[in-house]
């Protein structure tokens, strides 16, 4: 586990398409990976691993007083898969006990509680047919092109689908002249690695004040998406959204994703779990005390954990951590090593 952080921490990582525009200051230094609640470990291992390429690189299984702090869910017991795609990682998190609420079976793609990760890939059509062939759950009706008179869009190819418990993914392709460099290397390779994660808001002002203002991620691009291809892509009936694109300086980006029609999008259940399968969480990384202390008092939002906890162990990677909410209730982990 500690060699993996080293291997990030020595990695730039450019997101999107909108280019890098130097980095400001930032609390938070790396985006180490992002955090997937499932319910069955091993079938998700299977999806993660057999449908997509993922490599498995650790599990754990952790519990105690300090864990239940840290996630705010007495007596718990979690399994923690990390894998790798690319030089990106996602964590799978499954709940031995207690067990979680699924996915409402009628969630929409502009439901506050919609998170995904965008999986690059090197041939749409290829990736998709791949999909196929593994019978995937369906997002979108087909992979969509964004249309050329959108210029930071134009070009893109994207598809949503969904993993066994209902979980958002998307693949998307860039064209040329699009997203960073790393996604147009020569290559055999169909699955590249993740761009960002991408989280619905209700305001973007307000997200700003934390993903920007608290947690010192960089805005490097905005976006307004509309027509039939966004509509059919999120299969959301007159989809307008509002983008905006952040990044730490290592780690994939995060993408906030505000519905300027329909507004009909729900908010986040009030009384969400850790243990809930729609709980994600972007999972960071501080260098020092300090940075922790003063990223968790800027944030003024939701608190999980009963303050800075140190864990008795690093065998998740991190001696230190705080879950907190953002005002939409998505969830971020601070880690320190």
């Amino acid at each position: 586990m500690k060699a993996l952080r080293t291997c990030l921490s020595i990695v730039v990582l450019v997101f999107y398409s909108f280019g890098n525009n130097g980095l400001a200051a930032s609390a938070v230094r790396a985006i180490d990976a992002i955090g997937i609640t499932v319910s069955d470990m091993s079938r998700s291992l299977a999806f993660y691993t057999e449908v997509l390429p993922f490599k498995q690189v650790a599990i754990h299984e952790v519990s105690g007083e300090a864990y239940e702090r840290l996630t705010g869910v007495f007596g718990m017991r979690i399994k923690v898969a990390r894998l790798q795609l690319g030089s990106e990682f996602i964590e799978l998190i499954q709940y031995m006990t207690p067990h979680g609420r699924p996915i409402p079976i009628d969630s929409h793609s502009n439901d506050h509680w919609f998170q995904h990760i965008a999986i690059i890939v090197s041939d749409m059509s290829q990736a998709y047919q791949h999909l196929r062939r593994h019978h995937v759950d369906y997002g979108s009706p087909e992979p969509q092109r964004l249309p050329d008179w959108n210029p930071d869009a134009g070009g893109i190819w994207a598809f949503y689908f969904r993993d066994p418990d209902g979980n958002n993914l998307e693949i998307l392709q860039f064209p040329e002249g699009k997203g960073a460099a790393k996604w147009h290397r020569p290559g055999k390779q169909l699955f590249l690695g993740i761009d960002h994660s991408a989280i619905v808001v209700a305001d973007t002002e307000s997200s700003l004040k934390y993903y920007r203002d608290a947690l010192g991620l960089e805005v490097v691009g905005h976006s307004e998406n509309y027509g039939i291809e966004q509509e059919r892509l999120n299969n959301v009936f007159g989809a307008r959204l509002r983008i905006t694109a952040l990044k730490a300086p290592l780690g994939p980006g995060v993408e906030l994703l505000e519905y300027l029609t329909p507004v009909s999008g729900r908010p986040m259940p009030f009384d969400t779990q850790a243990s809930d399968l729609w709980h994600w969480q972007i999972q960071t990384i501080l260098w020092n005390d300090t940075e922790m202390t003063d990223t968790v008092l800027k944030t003024q939002t939701a608190s999980v954990s009963s303050g800075v906890i140190e864990l008795p162990d690093a065998v998740l990677g991190y001696s230190k951590a705080y879950l907190l909410r953002d005002p939409d209730g998505h969830a971020t982990l601070l880690t320190k090593p």
